[in-house]
Parts: structure tokens; C-alpha cells; sequence
């Protein structure tokens, strides 16, 4: 989710009448252990962080396994020598297999940041919005080519 987003839905629940701040779950126990963390009412837990830095980074067996699939069915195209259809399909790939690879890419960066967070618990809004921000830019998606001519 973008930082954007988050801060429309934050303005969309004061405006209903509802807190800027949020409390999710409950305030730790005084007992609690050290691995969690309570800041303005909201209960951080490194376990918590890790784990979903864990489910972002673990999409990326799928994304290998569709890596994989995508190059098998390359296989027997031959030369695009006078055939313009495989030179476009070839063309197509190449760009998917590039979106792809950067998916990956970026579920690694996420997962990085969310560990991250859950080891230092105590990140500023602005530390984690910056984290997040530097993934946007890094994967910046690229404008749109199909269906364009490309001056033929």
C-alpha cells in the first residue's frame, strides 16, 4: 500500500468521526517480553513484522516457478527470420520476463524493510515512509507499449 493510501484512509477515519491514532490488537502486558514494543497505544511485536516480511519474501518461489514457465515456452520458437509474429512474441517475453524478475526484486526489498522494522520495532513513520519510498522509485513501473504502433 502506498504511503498515500494510508494516509487517505487514516483522513477518511478522523473524518467519520474517528482517531488519527490506531490501536491494533491491545496494549502489551507489563510482563510481556522484550521482543514487542508499545508506541502512542499501538502494540508492535517483532514476531508479527518477521512474519509478514516472511510471507512477502516466500512469493518468491512462486515468481521463480513462473520465471521458469515462461522460458519453457520459448522453447522450438526457432529465428524470427521472416516472421514477424515470433519476433513479437520474443519481444513480449523479453519485457515479461524483465516485469517479472522486478517483482521479485521488490517482494525481496519489502521483505528486507518489514524485518527491518520488526528488528527495530521504534521506526518513525517517516523512517518506514522512506523505506517504502525508495521501492517505488527503485521499481517505478514504465509506461504502457502495447498496442502502439511503433512506427510502422
Amino acid at each position: 500500500m502506498a504511503w498515500d493510501e494510508w494516509e487517505q484512509l487514516k483522513a477518511e477515519a478522523v473524518a467519520q468521526g474517528g482517531s488519527a491514532h490506531m490501536q491494533l490488537n491491545q496494549v502489551a502486558d507489563p510482563g510481556e517480553s522484550t521482543t514487542s514494543s508499545v508506541t502512542r497505544g499501538l502494540r508492535a511485536s517483532k514476531a508479527a513484522w518477521n512474519k509478514a516480511g516472511g510471507g512477502v519474501g516466500g512469493l518468491r518461489e512462486g515468481i521463480d516457478t513462473a520465471l521458469t514457465k515462461l522460458s519453457d515456452g520459448q522453447e522450438g520458437l526457432g529465428s524470427d527470420a521472416g516472421c514477424l509474429t515470433v519476433g513479437a512474441q520474443q519481444e513480449v517475453y523479453r519485457s515479461w520476463a524483465r516485469y517479472v524478475k522486478s517483482v521479485k526484486g521488490r517482494c525481496g526489498d519489502l521483505q528486507e524493510v518489514l524485518e527491518q522494522v520488526g528488528h527495530d520495532l521504534l521506526l518513525t513513520d517517516e523512517g518506514v515512509r522512506a523505506a517504502l519510498g525508495n521501492i517505488d522509485v527503485k521499481y517505478a513501473d514504465t509506461p504502457a507499449v502495447g498496442g502502439k504502433s511503433a512506427g510502422r
